[in-house]
């Protein structure tokens, strides 16, 4: 049996400061722009000034990348365009910035941190502050077995709560959450399809790199063999994650929820990240008015789980590399709203009128009368 509660997080979560929000929709009122006229960008200012507690809104000035990373086992038949195990070679790509993400974070200043939950390779090959969380080598393959053993999934669960931790402590005042995985979008497709009782037809998609036909039959095979497996383990959110996740899932399954405990805001990239919140909604209810959907990928489990949870995407790119980068692009749109909402003069109060509508004149003196 697991020593995790998971119910604690519904205690832990609160909303976003609704009194907050309140006061920032009134200043929005009065500022020299009509509201509405800025579309999104009003409801992102409002949003985060509940999230931060703060009216005006401070500037989004820390954000970061953080990426989880693993490898999983499913990856073995065939439902990737990548070889199983070859995730650690694009954490290496990410570290030395060669990925799409590694550009954008570039250009944008934003620190991106790579964490290896299940990597199928030697540790001894990564940076330590990279595998310090690693829970195993590779997940399970989860049409077949397990992902995790129960004490795998708690401990993957954990570090990401620690994680999170590390982030809200150093500073950190926005997240941008993605993962570098091979087979990971095969697991998020189970986990969607499991939670929302869909079949594995409605939640297959073709990865980051664009599988044929053959593949994605395949994947479409081994999520529905995943999804029997699945079931049976509903009620129970860490043992769902042993079962048909993996370590880097359920790292970022406690990531989120600790995040929104911490009132650390995030905004989430493809189906992994969806999934994951997805889960972390099963487990705590407001945890997802701490998060934003930073882009539609074109995954159709991504589609699904956010629709589950009333998630309107930010953008609508195509971008389906993962990684993060598709959500690190909407991250200038939210700093937009920021600056927007705290900057942005308010309307000049008018002169009080007089009564009958006359304006009030200077007093004038009497003339002196002549002696």
């Amino acid at each position: 049996m697991s020593s995790l509660n998971l119910d604690d997080f519904t205690d832990l979560i609160e909303r976003p400061d609704g009194g907050m929000r309140r006061d920032a929709e009134a200043r929005r009122e009065r500022q020299i722009v009509p509201p509405g006229s800025l579309g999104r960008l009003d409801d992102l200012g409002e949003w985060l000034a509940a999230a931060q507690g703060a009216v005006p809104v401070r500037p989004v000035e820390r954000p970061r990348v953080v990426l989880f990373a693993g490898d999983h086992g499913v990856a073995e038949a065939g439902v990737s365009a990548r070889p199983a195990g070859s995730a650690a070679d694009l954490v290496r790509e990410v570290l030395e910035g060669g990925r799409p993400v590694s550009v954008l974070a570039r250009r944008s200043g934003v620190p991106v941190r790579v964490v290896d939950m299940a990597l199928d390779c030697d540790p001894a090959t990564l940076p330590e502050d990279v595998v310090r969380h690693r829970v195993r080598r590779g997940s399970g393959r989860i049409d077949i077995e397990d992902a995790l053993t129960l004490e795998e999934a708690e401990a993957a669960f954990l570090a990401g709560i620690a994680v999170a931790d590390e982030e809200a402590d150093s500073g950190t005042d926005l997240i941008v959450l993605g993962d570098v995985s091979v087979g990971g979008t095969t697991a998020a497709g189970v986990l969607v399809a499991a939670l929302c009782g869909t079949d594995a037809s409605v939640v297959t998609g073709r990865g980051g790199l664009a599988i044929d036909d053959l593949a994605w039959m395949r994947k479409c095979a081994a999520i529905r063999d995943a999804l029997r497996r699945a079931r049976p383990v509903l009620g129970d959110q860490l043992r769902l994650m042993a079962t048909v996740g993996g370590a880097d899932l359920a790292a970022m399954t406690g990531f989120l929820l600790q995040c929104a405990v911490r009132k650390t805001p995030v905004i989430l990239d493809g189906v992994v990240a969806a999934a994951c919140a997805l889960v972390g909604q099963r487990i705590a209810f407001r945890a997802p008015d701490w998060w934003l959907a930073g882009h539609r990928s074109g995954e159709p489990g991504q589609a699904k789980a956010l629709d589950r949870m009333a998630l309107e995407p930010l953008l609508e790119h195509g971008v389906s590399v993962g990684e993060g980068a598709g959500a690190l692009l909407a991250l200038p749109l939210v700093q937009a709203a920021a600056a927007l909402a705290a900057e942005l003069p308010e309307r000049p109060e008018p002169a009080p009128a007089e009564p009958d509508g006359e304006t009030a004149e200077e007093p004038r003196s009497e003339p002196t009368p002549a002696e």
